[in-house]
């Protein structure tokens, strides 16, 4: 045989078999291959794909049809005020759903219909989705 006329792919197949366990097809060029492992470090680092995004990547795979949606909605944290009608709300993002007025609720949605008494988008209300949340 002569000789490999990428001297990085030995190294380069050697790191993708300690990182995914296994050796990767044989057409897989060295950048790409790179490019991947790359990913893979990132990914790790940063603690991976969330929840969503890999049960939407499974749904793919079998055949599924996934809907895209805004899935980063706000963090356990964060503080969302709105007003309406001359009244100010506050809601607390909290690790599983909402706060407001002492109370826990288990959406946005939820929180809009009880400020408003008509069902609303909660996103929309409180202006997550770049739309305008409307006049009170």
């Amino acid at each position: 045989m002569g000789r490999d006329p990428n001297p990085e792919r030995p190294a380069t197949l050697a790191q993708w078999e300690a990182v995914f366990g296994s050796p990767p097809p044989p057409y897989l060029s060295v950048p790409f291959m790179q490019k991947a492992l790359a990913y893979e470090a990132q990914c790790k680092a940063s603690g991976g794909l969330s929840r969503g995004t890999r049960r939407a990547l499974k749904r793919t795979a079998t055949g599924e049809q996934v809907v895209a949606s805004n899935t980063t909605g706000p963090r356990p944290g964060a503080q969302l005020v709105r007003e309406w009608n001359g009244k100010t709300y506050h809601v607390q993002v909290v690790e599983g759903g909402f706060q407001m007025d002492g109370k826990a609720w288990k959406s946005l949605s939820a929180i809009a219909k009880h400020i408003t008494g008509v069902t609303w988008s909660g996103p929309r209300f409180f202006g997550l989705n770049g739309r305008p949340a409307g006049r009170s």
